[in-house]
């Protein structure tokens, strides 16, 4: 991989991972676009440590809230960091089981393909703006209870769609049962830490397994990188949805969905000389 290649994806994960635009099919996108080799598991480990570390940072007061909270439920008291952590267990045990089934049975690689991410980033992306369109400004996160969770861990499955978007999809169903759009954003990226710490410890396993756990400059270059991207990302967008709405994400889906599906069944889906 070529240092121009390794900064590419670690910034395009960084700022793609909590924003409702879908990391994981702009990560499939970037070779398939440019014509470069896939960037292989131990850099995808890499930018999203990165991104782990930055949501980590960012909401370290809920963390710790949870943190508490969960040593607060043996003593058979709950508070709010308890409400959290357990509206957190429930949105993640969907997500977990059906993402265990999809890897074992390897329906998983089957759905990396830019032409399931163009039709899902389309779909989804007109979802979202409808859903932000329809939704309701009046729950917050405390107002949340069990059924509202598990709704939003139910809509999370789908994002083990490629180009679904975790985050686009859990902030759409929020917004269809009313929650505040930063309420909303904040409760998926609170989501993210047990699904990118899930994941990172399965890939660290098979990369233990194959041998192939070697810390370079490379991957702590792309580890860095992501971690500041989605730091910024991460602020810009709450201070976004604190005074505005999803509209220009549901835009930018839409335009590169229809895009991709332009290049596909057009130019037939030829790496852009410009992108080499």
């Amino acid at each position: 991989m070529t240092l121009q290649h390794i900064i590419l994806l670690a910034v395009v994960q960084g700022i793609t991972e909590f924003l409702p635009i879908s990391s994981s099919g702009h990560l499939i996108l970037a070779p398939a676009l440019t014509g470069s080799p896939d960037q292989g598991l131990l850099v995808d480990v890499a930018v999203h440590v990165g991104t782990l570390a930055a949501v980590l940072i960012y909401f370290w007061r809920d963390v710790f809230a949870m943190l508490g909270g969960f040593v607060r439920l043996f003593t058979g008291r709950i508070n709010a960091g308890a409400r959290l952590a357990i509206h957190i267990v429930l949105a993640t045990i969907p997500v977990v089981a059906v993402g265990f089934y999809l890897k074992v049975s390897g329906i998983e690689e089957q759905l990396r393909s830019v032409e399931i991410i163009a039709w899902t980033t389309l779909g989804f992306g007109i979802l979202l703006w409808i859903a932000d369109k329809v939704g309701m400004t009046i729950n917050r996160l405390e107002h949340m209870r069990w059924g509202g969770a598990l709704f939003i861990g139910l809509a999370q499955v789908l994002a083990l769609i490629p180009g679904t978007s975790r985050s686009g999809i859990t902030m759409t169903a929020a917004r269809f049962m009313g929650y505040e759009r930063s309420d909303a954003a904040q409760f998926s990226m609170l989501m993210s830490i047990p699904v990118i710490l899930g994941a990172g410890l399965l890939a660290g396993i098979d990369l233990h397994q194959a041998g192939n756990i070697a810390l370079n400059q490379d991957v702590l270059l792309a580890a860095g990188l992501s971690f500041l991207t989605a730091l910024i990302a991460i602020a810009v967008l709450m201070s976004w949805l604190k005074r505005s709405s999803f509209t220009p994400f549901a835009i930018y889906r839409i335009l590169l969905g229809g895009g991709l599906l332009i290049w596909l069944y057009v130019y037939g889906g030829a790496p852009l000389p410009f992108m080499s």
